[in-house]
């Protein structure tokens, strides 16, 4: 992906962390995906009272594409901004996600409000992960 468009897509995942109502942990994220028709979409983390409840803003973002019509091919790169340092990276829940819905290959750009950026594939986020090949 190009320098630009890797910009456009964090910058929307930062935006995207505006959105997050956290309340109970005040940690906010902002997700966003790039699909191969150059739309972006996006997500925030959405707490709960109940915390069980919660849904992470990299899930958001992902349901949303899928909702959305688009598939597992569709999806080109990620994007996941909080203010941690260094830049948080997905929950085990959010990981086996990815893994069944986003190729491997796939980049995972991990950011935060400061301007730290990391990197990594879909397929390391989970090694040896669960997936539906072996049902």
């Amino acid at each position: 992906m190009d320098e630009m468009n890797k910009k456009i897509l964090i910058n929307s995942a930062l935006d995207a962390q505006e959105l997050s109502y956290s309340p109970y942990s005040k940690f906010k994220v902002g997700a966003a995906v790039l699909l191969k028709d150059g739309v972006i979409v996006q997500g925030a983390n959405i707490e709960n009272a109940s915390y069980g409840l919660t849904m992470c803003g990299e899930r958001n973002a992902v349901f949303h594409a899928y909702c959305l019509g688009y598939k597992k091919d569709d999806i080109v790169a990620i994007a996941i901004s909080s203010c941690s340092n260094p830049p948080a990276s997905p929950c085990g829940a959010c990981r086996q996600v990815l893994v069944e819905l986003v190729n491997g290959d796939v980049p995972v750009y991990l950011v935060n409000t400061d301007g730290v950026e990391d990197v990594i594939l879909v397929k390391e986020l989970l090694p040896k992960g669960f997936s539906g090949d072996v049902l």
